[in-house]
């Protein structure tokens, strides 16, 4: 009997405990939202004059033509900045980025991608992070920062042409631009497959517990 309490108790107390608190669940909604407007307008603007030979379809893109499309770029440029940066502030100002990122090593980098393979990869404790998700988030955060870099290039190459230096041009700009926008792609898929996989965590993100 005493070991079934023990066993009640520590569930209350997982499902009561704060997982995400509250700022981290704000501004993570808000940069999903503002990075889906951008993905689709800017795939809008991509096709006003693609890089490659292929467009993406009307059906996925925002803002109708290059002048709608920029109109909506920049305003959830402006929305992923603001809350991109204040989300960089809290996260170092409150220690959270230092407690859940760190530390990492390719050891165990590579130790759970096996683990993950073998689906021995344990989810039970949503408080820690396992090394393949502290590569993603420090990853996705360092992509954040150059897509918003290149963006800010390409919006103003001339007042801010020593930003456009760093790139090497403005037509390279674009391409590092582009290859950031498809690295947030591919993160926000493998981002919403685990959601799927590991449904409490997108519960936690919803309510905290």
């Amino acid at each position: 009997m005493s070991s079934i309490a023990a066993t009640d108790t520590t569930i209350s107390t997982q499902q009561t405990k704060v997982i995400q608190p509250a700022w981290v669940r704000v501004m993570h909604w808000i940069n999903a939202v503002a990075m889906i407007l951008m993905i689709m307008s800017g795939w809008q603007i991509y096709n006003a004059s693609p890089l490659f030979d292929f467009r993406f379809d009307r059906s996925i893109t925002l803002g109708g033509w290059l002048g709608g499309a920029l109109l909506w770029h920049f305003a959830a440029m402006w929305l992923l900045m603001l809350n991109g940066l204040a989300y960089l502030v809290t996260g170092l100002a409150t220690g959270r980025f230092r407690r859940k990122l760190l530390p990492i090593s390719p050891a165990s980098v590579f130790a759970d991608i096996k683990a993950a393979l073998t689906f021995k990869l344990s989810h039970g404790d949503l408080t820690v992070y396992n090394a393949v998700q502290k590569l993603l988030y420090l990853g996705i955060i360092l992509v954040g920062i150059f897509v918003v870099l290149t963006g800010l290039s390409m919006w103003k190459p001339v007042q801010l042409h020593w930003l456009v230096t760093l790139f090497g041009d403005y037509p390279a700009a674009r391409y590092v631009h582009f290859v950031c926008m498809a690295l947030i792609c591919a993160f926000l898929v493998i981002h919403i497959l685990l959601a799927l996989l590991v449904p409490k965590s997108l519960r936690a993100m919803i309510i905290g517990r």
